[in-house]
């Protein structure tokens, strides 16, 4: 199975405030001044995107993990195995896009340790507009809508929203950043609430020792958290 393919850059709205990206290295672009949201444009293989819509989301790993970049390939594998996520050749490929989008965001955040979730969405979680109390956080959609993001400006909901395409990572810089971009930029969970759709997450983090609580090296399967707290 191929990996990715790069998508043709369009030109980029003027009131889009992130960074549009063609290859998983320009997300280092985050680390630039004026640069508070990178989105990598990609298509993901054919036979993934169609597996990730029609496999029984009962069998999506659901679950919370802290780790070294180089094991997230293995607890994203127990993972799967414990949720019972059929072994494909789609689910092989999973494991390896984790571990690649980990590595690379990893090595934006300058991190040794990351926590990994899988979350399973079928109604309106994150619905307000919002930062996170993070550094940065990598959101990947690989089933459902993507994620929502646009500036706000004293109001509650932008006056333009932006999706995500379904496959294509996002990395957010949240109130931890050291200084803050020019742009405004807050994101939500779009609301699918009634309309029988499962959005399933990918939700990256750095974890820095001055806010680790220590409890990492694990898998938790299936935490009830995760039904409000993913975007």
């Amino acid at each position: 199975m191929s990996y990715v393919t790069p998508l043709t850059l369009e030109p980029q709205s003027e009131n889009d405030p992130a960074t549009h990206v063609s290859r998983v290295n320009g997300l280092y672009d985050l680390k630039k001044s004026t640069v508070a949201a990178v989105v990598w444009n990609r298509s993901i293989p054919d036979s993934a995107r169609i597996w990730f819509k029609w496999v029984d989301a009962n069998t999506l790993p659901w679950a919370r993990m802290k780790c070294m970049p180089r094991d997230v390939s293995a607890v994203t594998r127990q993972a799967c195995d414990e949720s019972g996520l059929p072994d494909y050749e789609a689910r092989d490929w999973f494991i390896k896009d984790v571990a690649a989008i980990a590595e690379c965001f990893a090595g934006v955040m300058s991190a040794r340790r990351l926590q990994i979730r899988f979350d399973i969405i079928t109604g309106n979680a994150c619905r307000k507009f919002h930062t996170d109390v993070v550094k940065a956080r990598l959101i990947c959609t690989y089933r459902g809508p993507g994620t929502q993001y646009g500036v706000l400006n004293g109001g509650t909901d932008p006056d333009h929203i932006f999706n995500v395409q379904t496959g294509c990572p996002i990395i957010l810089r949240g109130t931890r950043w050291p200084s803050p971009a020019s742009a405004n930029i807050r994101h939500r969970s779009p609301p699918i609430g009634g309309l029988g759709l499962t959005r399933f997450n990918l939700v990256i983090d750095a974890i820095h020792d001055e806010y680790d609580d220590g409890q990492w090296g694990h898998v938790n399967i299936h935490p009830e958290w995760v039904r409000d707290d993913s975007c």
